[in-house]
């Protein structure tokens, strides 16, 4: 299973072809959407999710509610097009006025793809680099992980997330009974955090950011319950689901770390307190005592929760601009002003659990028989009896 984004910020569009769903997979637009606006919610957001109400419409692959087995085409429409159908019109242009309506960009942003870009593709106009590293293209990557989350719920595994940093100010490990416990919680707070006494100050942290014209990151944890034991594999190092996770979260725009269970902790432990025991009862099968790997040995799934956390450096785009360096006259420029964010860690804690929830359902399509969705489930639960027998 698969998917391809395209589109630019400003563009029209935004599309995700998604390749390898089952036929027979219930779905509907409200399963998508409601992730949308869940990704647009949260404290420090800026005036670009004023503008934009995003909505998926389905073009193709899905119909009367049901995936067909055939590509899925999710499109979300740029509401913003209207104000910048000149600027990033896909028809030539030309005259004297040519280079004031394209709006020509030759100053990089520190901290951005326009250089690098710029370099690589031979782009005078660094315009043309930014309109597609842009975060804007997460959102068909949550459209895509929304169908991922409605496959997975189906087979009784939950997704969810929550902010658990912003800017220094830490959550305290507080416990809580279940996913839907986590959910409800999380939804309701502006930072999207369980620990309802650090909220506040996360909220100041973010204003202050604001009021001195900077910005400010922080860590987004994933849970994943419901996962069947031996998903994943540890023959060969591209089919390790570790891995595979690993490089979802640092595919996402601004994420720079990653680490699955105790992470980095593990490095000042003895291994004594670092893996976790494996225990055995005639209800249950076998399973763990403790879950300090994060559901996760050998490139493959325990059966225990997935844990993984992702780290999110301050966004670039400063209204207190950094220096850079005009790549036609070389000269010396503060940066140049895009719309931007002060914070945007809550929103991209649902755009962590998009790909999360995506490469955990790509792991079992790829798997277990997926022609047909009722012979998906089937040979889960198959696995699942099987495991508890071993």
């Amino acid at each position: 299973m698969r998917y391809l984004t395209a589109g630019e910020s400003h563009g029209p569009q935004l599309t995700a072809i998604i390749e390898g769903l089952p036929a027979g997979m219930p779905i509907n637009q409200e399963d998508i959407n409601n992730e949308l606006a869940r990704r647009q919610k949260g404290y420090g957001r800026g005036r670009r999710m004023q503008i934009e109400k995003d909505k998926a419409f389905i073009a193709s692959g899905i119909r009367h509610g049901y995936t067909l087995g055939s590509p899925v085409a999710l499109v979300v429409e740029n509401k913003d097009w209207t104000h910048w159908t000149k600027i990033m019109g896909s028809e030539p242009i030309s005259g004297p006025e040519s280079e004031e309506v394209k709006r020509k960009i030759t100053r990089p942003r520190p901290g951005h793809a326009d250089l690098n870009g710029g370099i690589k593709y031979g782009h005078r106009d660094l315009r043309n680099v930014l309109e597609r590293s842009s975060a804007r293209e997460t959102t068909v990557r949550v459209a895509a992980g929304a169908v991922a989350k409605k496959l997975l719920a189906l087979l009784g595994i939950q997704v969810a997330s929550h902010v658990i940093e912003i800017g220094g100010v830490k959550a305290h490990p507080t416990a809580y009974s279940s996913i839907k416990e986590l959910q409800e919680h999380t939804e309701a707070s502006p930072v999207r955090c369980f620990d309802s006494n650090v909220e506040q100050a996360m909220m100041d942290a973010i204003d202050e950011a604001k009021k001195n014209g900077d910005s400010i990151g922080g860590i987004v944890e994933v849970i994943v319950e419901g996962m069947p034991v031996g998903v994943g594999s540890y023959v060969h190092y591209d089919r390790k689901l570790d891995a595979k996770l690993a490089a979802a979260i640092v595919s996402i725009n601004a994420f720079k770390g990653v680490e699955i269970g105790i992470g980095f902790e593990a490095a000042h432990l003895p291994g004594s307190e670092v893996h976790d025991e494996i225990l055995w009862s005639k209800d249950n099968g076998y399973y763990r005592k403790t879950n300090r790997l994060g559901g996760l040995e050998g490139g493959m799934t325990t059966g225990m929760p997935i844990i993984v956390r992702g780290v999110m450096k301050p966004i670039p785009t400063l209204y207190k601009p950094l220096q850079s360096v005009d790549i036609d006259t070389k000269e010396a420029f503060a940066a140049s002003i895009e719309r931007s964010d002060s914070c945007a860690v809550p929103a991209a804690a649902v755009v962590a659990e998009a790909v999360v929830a995506w490469e955990l359902a790509a792991a079992l399509i790829d798997q277990f028989p997926a022609d047909r969705f009722e012979k998906l489930v089937e040979a889960i639960e198959t696995h699942k009896a099987e495991a508890k027998e071993f």
